[in-house]
């Protein structure tokens, strides 16, 4: 497909801020280790609780015994960095996250390899996106290297907690937010950041079966000059009505379009999207501020293009989508991103259309590769994954 003034060069999109910062090398977890030094929980699930537990996987239901958390003053910057037992926090009901939102946070996960070994995946591009969201919403940047500790630190007294079945992982949520109680609009001056841990299984139980979508056409997931490209809990709760509302119409997810036209494709709730086309070529939302850049999104370009597919980042308008799909000239959409890793879309449906898409197979080879790299069954090329136990 030719290039157009609203396409990227996809190697140039391949050098963002991001994933420079992704590509600087990190210091072993052993050099890391002991950033966040270690309370053991009083009273830790016992292996039968924690062994009912693993056998009944879902996402994001269940809990390891410890989380980490560090806290920043204006005054001391990040502080009293430790490793607790995980439990409820004392919140002032005044609070600034309550009432003004001030909240940033991520998702990465750490997977057991058939050594017992357990790693991660890119977690400098988890760090780096971290306070790219936090300088948006006028947080403290935690350095990158003590976002990794805290991983570290984490997995290693919560190791048993790592699963080792087919898809399974344990999903990691850092966050961080404002913990000032005061009234008023301003940046707080007190802000927390933890990390807490999820054994889990597939976020889509069915696995690559693809999903159906609602594109929603009355609601947008954020505007220009917002908060798009930070991964901030308000772009999430703004995204639930119309995710409700596709549940009503038989849809597993909702696909928002841009914010000035109306017309073009730019990501599901929580997921990047991708296009395949007959001729091999893979189209993707280039990012516009208002997409969230996701570090699968980047890996999977990167994969797709050292297997030789021509890759563009481009303006995709939902008309162009849907006669595409019509001619034969798309051959299937997937979505991706660090909780699903990718599924396919089957069918689309919004007002006045409803399209079944039946193409999978570049989506099943994405999986493949990168969960192959992930759960070490196959090289890692990139140097992608960092050893934490």
């Amino acid at each position: 497909m030719p290039q157009t003034a609203a396409s990227v060069s996809t190697t140039e999109s391949l050098d963002t801020e991001l994933a420079r910062a992704a590509a600087v090398p990190l210091p072993e977890a052993d050099r890391l280790a002991g950033r966040f030094p270690v309370t053991p929980h009083p009273l830790p699930a016992t292996q039968a609780q924690r062994a009912q537990a693993l056998g009944d996987l879902h996402f994001g239901r269940v809990f390891s015994d410890h989380m980490a958390h560090a806290r920043w003053t204006r005054d001391g910057g990040w502080d009293a960095h430790e490793i607790r037992a995980y439990g409820d926090l004392t919140l002032s009901p005044a609070a600034a996250v309550l009432h003004y939102g001030q909240e940033v946070f991520e998702g990465i996960k750490a997977y057991r390899h058939d050594d017992g070994t357990v790693w991660t995946f890119r977690p400098r591009y988890n760090a780096a996106r971290l306070n790219l969201s936090c300088r948006r919403m006028a947080l403290p940047e935690l350095p990158e290297e003590d976002f990794v500790a805290s991983l570290v630190d984490l997995v290693r007294t919560d190791v048993e907690w790592v699963p080792s079945g087919e898809g399974e992982s344990l999903y990691l949520r850092p966050f961080a937010f404002a913990s000032e109680a005061f009234l008023g609009v301003r940046a707080a001056e007190l802000v927390d950041y933890y990390l807490i841990a999820s054994p889990s299984g597939a976020y889509f139980p069915n696995g690559l079966k693809p999903v159906s979508i609602w594109v929603t056409q009355d609601y947008h997931r954020a505007g220009r000059g917002g908060t798009g490209a930070a991964k901030t809990g308000g772009n999430y709760a703004s995204s639930l009505l119309p995710q409700r509302l596709a549940a009503e119409q038989g849809c597993d997810q909702v696909c928002f379009l841009d914010d000035v036209t109306g017309d073009n494709l730019e990501e599901l709730g929580g997921m990047n999207l991708m296009v395949v086309d007959a001729d091999g070529t893979v189209r993707t939302p280039r990012l516009t501020g208002t997409i969230l850049e996701g570090s699968t999104r980047s890996a999977i370009l990167r994969l797709l293009l050292d297997a030789g597919r021509t890759v563009v980042e481009t303006t995709i308008s939902l008309e162009g989508l849907l006669e595409g799909i019509a001619s034969g000239k798309v051959r299937e959409v997937f979505a991706c991103g660090t909780a699903a890793v990718v599924v396919p879309l089957g069918r689309l449906r919004g007002d006045g259309f409803d399209v079944t898409i039946k193409g999978a197979e570049v989506t099943h080879e994405i999986h493949d590769r990168l969960t192959g790299i992930q759960y070490g069954r196959v090289p890692d090329p990139y140097g992608w994954m960092y050893r934490l136990v």
